[in-house]
């Protein structure tokens, strides 16, 4: 009751202040009464008690305000007395409001936006328990190169490990995946167990994969999504009636795993990884691994014991591991790699636009305060207390912070969407990014800075002209001559941070420039693709029937009115699909032993998922072929049907290309790039030489080399071409999951895309097409650097904006300023271009000097960027001459227009104004 009372009195107090204030009157006046009562009856006249009661008491007024003074909720009036005050003044001045406010919310939304996706994608914890322990793992090779790991090498790792309280293998691939309500292509999951428990997720309806599910041989069961399961699964809480056909074998539905989680790699259908076969080679790189740190051991520690394993079985191992050591890093860490440099760059280049945008808006403060000083120095002559306007200031500059703020929050959510909406396919945890509480405190602390620091600029700003205001001659002619100096400091900084904005945009746009004009190795004219998930091939009898199907597919589309051509790869370059690669040797036909004869015949007739035996001496002769490295060499791997480079048009250069005589019992014969060529045969001729590859697919029948064709850049068109093999789809299908029909038309795309479905649809309902045409997939290659250069762009060209409006409010201020001398000077014989010369130098001394201040700047900055520029130098001179000029020009007319003003002044009326 009593703490009510007390909450009643307070706003009582704080907002009924007229009642409040008459209570005070009448105590104050019955005090007054009583002393002066009390001095009558000390035998005092009612005269003189009155007149000595008012001295004792102080005054009424006085009194009044002491009380106020102790009175809780004083302090809150006064600031909201400072508000209306403030409120007023920016209502007295709406332009000046409104462009502060509006270059506030640029500056402020612009950073917002971009640090909402910063921290969406790198700073935000992973949504899982303990999640800066989880870890990514990586064999690195004694060059330096991550690979993917081998399952022995695993294995080791897994059992001597004790910083780390799992280990797990994983790997995910689009699938055609049937059984739900209609077939789909679908990322599913191949994880070993410990997986689940080192992500620390558990199923949200059934059970998770016990070590019954785990073993080879087991009968075949799956996880799926929580999305997966309410769309295609019908959210049925009964699982046992799930199933799904995942390569040809039919999977129980056993578990859904909880909303969000799609690990890896937007997953949707998880199985054990113990179904397949364990490879028992040292150099086999298949499986990504993940990791979760012991309590109390670090990155550091784990990376330094991991490394110590590494060493000891390469000593163990020799020529047979190519494990140097292991490289561990936090998987958030090693999720967002690829974009955190295009992110940083993103978020220091909203850093520069705020700079900017907080220079601009004290060069309109400068412009406003000349207007305010005679005010301020009176109120300090009526006794105002430097405090006192040192908060009032500070009000005003909250009150536009909070409106820049407020208005700048709902620029960034839309800014927010654009962003992902140009990034949406190479932005990594994209499902996190919102303006969030997060968000929104990071930008009310900007605000809160920005608010301090203007506000205490004016608040100096104000005092130290405060003694010269009154004196309206003395305040004119330095108060405007320090504020013009001042401005012309900002604009300096404006225009070298806008330098640097504008060299990082043009360095971006020659790099996109240099990496269109680099020849990919094929033509993209024309071409539609259609991507298809096909299930394994690599037993015996599954081959013939997947070489029958492809080869009647590519022969039933060529029929289809408009195609000219049909290829088909199981590696389309620059796709996002996965490429195979791995180590081949150049063999001696001559000189392989009868075992190995007998031990390539076995794998050409066996099965590697029921031949355990087999496996184990395939291990054994690769370890033994790859031992002696002057016969080695690593290269792309890629399965393709003889139509595929007439209708890439990759030309041959040598030899001849794939044809009818090379069926899937005839000698095995490839393809090799040109790049492979010259690395292995510089000075020899390359046809005829024999190359041992069946580490890819598990075929060891030698291949034959019967020509040579064009280098193609395949991963990346800024990456050189790497040395690649290209073998024949019917004699090798077993690398055919992943296949890549091309077709080149000259008909409307539209309509040879709906035959071709209908003819897939024909002759295998159950395989879901994806298509596309070869110019989407080529300009899907180049996102990330457009995303990059398209902010950046916008960032600079904002820039630029804001400068020109800068150095243009600067130089009007100056002429402003200079009315009365513009107007003696041309009284005494000055013409109009020697005033108006007068006023260029100025700007364009400024202007060549913020030039030559952001050019140096550049060198330096520019050089953070290094890893997003093609083929051109961060101190590229072209770039930073043109972007000078530009910004020199834009200046030089921005200070021309006032300077032509100036020109038009009239000496009499300036002269009789001043």
């Amino acid at each position: 009751m009593a703490l009510f009372v007390k909450a009643r009195t307070f706003l009582r107090n704080l907002f009924w202040t007229q009642s409040v204030e008459t209570d005070l009157d009448q105590e104050v006046r019955s005090h007054l009464e009583m002393l002066t009562d009390e001095k009558i009856r000390a035998g005092m006249s009612p005269q003189e008690a009155q007149r000595t009661a008012r001295i004792e008491l102080g005054g009424i007024e006085q009194v009044k305000e002491q009380v106020r003074e102790q009175r809780l909720g004083n302090y809150l009036h006064a600031v909201l007395s400072d508000c209306r005050y403030g409120l007023r003044q920016l209502r007295k001045n709406p332009a000046f409001t409104a462009v502060t406010i509006l270059t506030l919310a640029l500056g402020i939304g612009a950073t917002t936006a971009i640090f909402s996706v910063v921290y969406g994608v790198l700073l935000r914890p992973l949504p899982y328990p303990k999640p800066n322990q989880i870890v990514r793992l990586w064999e690195v090779s004694s060059e330096g190169t991550r690979m993917s790991f081998a399952d022995p090498n695993f294995g080791d790792v897994r059992s001597q490990a004790r910083s780390l309280q799992g280990l797990a293998e994983y790997g995910a691939w689009l699938q055609s995946v049937s059984g739900g309500s209609g077939p789909t292509r679908t990322m599913t999951g191949t994880v070993s167990r410990d997986f689940f428990s080192v992500m620390g997720v558990q199923p949200l309806l059934g059970r998770g994969f016990t070590g019954e599910d785990q073993r080879f041989g087991a009968a075949p069961t799956a996880l799926v999504s929580y999305g997966y399961w309410r769309q295609y699964l019908g959210a049925a809480e009964e699982l046992s009636a799930a199933h799904l056909k995942i390569d040809n074998k039919s999977f129980s539905v056993i578990g859904v795993l909880p909303p969000g989680f799609r690990f890896p790699d937007g997953a949707d259908v998880w199985i054990p990884r113990e179904l397949l076969p364990i490879l028992p080679s040292r150099t086999a790189h298949n499986w990504d691994v993940v990791g979760r740190l012991r309590d109390g051991f670090t990155v550091g520690t784990s990376r330094a014991e991991l490394s110590a394993i590494a060493t000891q079985l390469q000593h163990q191992y020799g020529a047979d591991i190519q494990l140097a050591t292991v490289a561990v890093e936090p998987m958030r860490e090693a999720m967002t790699g690829s974009v955190r440099p295009a992110l940083v760059l993103l978020l220091i280049a909203s850093g520069f636009l705020l700079l900017i945008a907080c220079a601009n808006v004290v060069n309109l403060m400068l412009a406003q305060a000349a207007t305010r000083e005679r005010e301020v120095a009176i109120r300090a002559a009526l006794g105002a207390e430097p405090g006192r306007l040192v908060r009032q200031f500070l009000t005003e500059a909250l009150i536009l912070a909070l409106s820049g703020c407020a208005l700048g929050v709902l620029t960034a959510a839309w800014g927010v969407d654009a962003l992902l909406r140009i990034g949406s396919t190479m932005l990594p945890r994209l499902e996190g990014v919102a303006i969030n509480f997060i968000v929104l405190s990071f930008s009310l602390g900007i605000t809160l800075i920005l608010a301090a620091g203007l506000g205490v600029f004016n608040a100096l700003r104000a005092s130290w002209n405060a003694r010269n205001a009154l004196h309206a001659a003395s305040q004119k002619q330095t108060g405007s001559l320090r504020g013009h100096r001042l401005g012309q400091l900002l604009v300096l900084g404006q225009l070298a941070t806008t330098l640097a904005l504008l060299a990082g945009a043009g360095l971006l746009g020659r790099s996109l420039l240099r990496v269109l004009s680099v020849d990919p190795g094929f033509r993209t004219e024309r071409v539609i693709t259609m991507d298809l998930a096909l299930p394994a091939a690599f037993d015996g009898p599954d081959k013939g029937p997947r070489v029958q199907f492809l080869s009647e597919l590519m022969t039933r589309l060529r029929r289809i009115p408009g195609v000219e051509e049909v290829g088909g790869s199981s590696a389309m370059p620059l796709s996002t699909g996965v490429t195979s690669d791995g180590s081949y040797a150049v063999m001696n036909p001559r000189q392989i032993s009868p075992r190995v004869r007998d031990l390539i015949r076995r794998s050409a007739e066996g099965s590697l998922d029921s031949d355990p035996a087999l496996l184990k001496d395939m291990g054994a002769f690769f370890n033994e072929i790859f031992r002696n490295p002057a016969n080695t060499g690593e290269a792309d791997y890629a399965v393709v049907s003889e139509g595929y480079f007439r209708t890439l048009r990759i030309p041959l250069l040598r030899g001849r290309l794939f044809d009818d005589r090379d069926s899937f019992d005839a000698p095995h014969v490839a393809l090799i790039s040109s790049s492979l060529a010259k690395e292995r045969w510089p000075n020899g001729d390359p046809l005829g030489r024999s190359l041992e590859f069946g580490n890819i697919d598990g075929d060891l029948r030698l291949l034959t080399v019967v020509g040579v064709v064009g280098d193609v850049r395949e991963k990346s068109v800024e990456a050189p071409p790497r040395p690649t093999i290209y073998v024949n789809y019917r004699q090798r299908p077993q690398a055919t999951r992943h296949f890549t029909v091309v077709l080149q038309t000259g008909a409307d795309i539209r309509s040879v895309t709906l035959g071709a479905r209908e003819t897939l649809r024909e002759l295998d309902a159950s395989v879901p097409p994806h298509f596309s045409t070869l110019p989407q997939i080529f300009s899907a290659a180049l996102e990330t650097r457009r995303f990059s250069l398209i902010l950046v762009g916008i960032f600079a060209g904002t820039a630029l904006l804001l400068a020109t409006a800068g150095i243009y409010g600067v130089t009007a201020y100056s002429v402003a300023c200079r009315t009365r001398e513009f107007g003696i000077r041309m009284a005494l014989g000055a013409t109009a271009n020697e005033v108006l010369l007068l006023v260029l130098g100025v700007g364009a001394l400024t202007t060549m000097v913020g030039v030559a201040i952001g050019i140096a700047g550049s060198f330096a900055l520019t050089r953070t960027m290094q890893s997003l520029l093609f083929d051109v130098s961060p101190g590229d001179p072209i770039t930073l001459v043109c972007v000078a000029v530009l910004l020199a020009g834009v200046s030089l007319m921005a200070c021309w227009i006032p300077a032509r003003r100036a020109t038009l002044v009239d000496p009499m009326i300036a002269l009789r104004y001043e």
